[in-house]
């Protein structure tokens, strides 16, 4: 079972003392059910640390690690330094004993199928949306029209009627081609 938020907050005061001598300002620390590739994230206003509960499910052993991880970038931003993955953030992390800037947990699955049906397409900028419900029949892209209706950039609104993995049609058709 995952430890609870407030958990969470007292291993954050405890590791910030431990190894960053206090100086990360206080964050929230807060569980992220729609991660699936991300283990966590770190963002700076507001303060916060988000945490993939699904990933942490299968690998409890790895959310101190993890904390840890995004603690370095927060300790790095309160500095007034770059926290991305510089050679700074890499030197900390060899400090705490962390090996790599990547989990090896794997993607997590949805906890349930996307209820998002329709896809909205700006022919002219090529942007695309998805949305659950239909829009209204006459909507234009806002990117092109800006505030109001314009003919000239209309969406068309796709629905999404059947969800297919992409992986086994591919083996089927590397399939179809050796047999040829």
């Amino acid at each position: 079972m995952l430890p609870d938020v407030s958990d969470l907050q007292i291993l954050f005061a405890h590791l910030n003392n431990e190894h960053f001598a206090g100086e990360i300002p206080t964050h929230r620390i807060a569980y992220n059910a729609r991660f699936s590739n991300l283990a966590g994230r770190t963002t700076y206003k507001p303060p916060t640390i988000e945490l993939s509960p699904r990933h942490f499910e299968k690998h409890p052993q790895e959310l101190r690690d993890t904390l840890l991880h995004e603690m370095i970038h927060a300790w790095l931003y309160a500095r007034g330094e770059n926290p991305g993955h510089t050679a700074r953030f890499k030197k900390k992390m060899r400090e705490l004993g962390l090996t790599s800037i990547y989990h090896d947990m794997g993607s997590a699955s949805p906890r349930r199928e996307s209820t998002k049906r329709f896809i909205l397409r700006c022919e002219t900028c090529k942007m695309e949306v998805l949305r659950r419900k239909r829009p209204p029949a006459l909507v234009s892209c806002g990117r092109c029209s800006r505030r109001t209706y314009d003919p000239r950039f209309q969406i068309r609104v796709l629905e999404v009627v059947e969800v297919r993995e992409v992986e086994v049609i591919l083996r089927a058709a590397n399939r179809a081609e050796t047999n040829s």
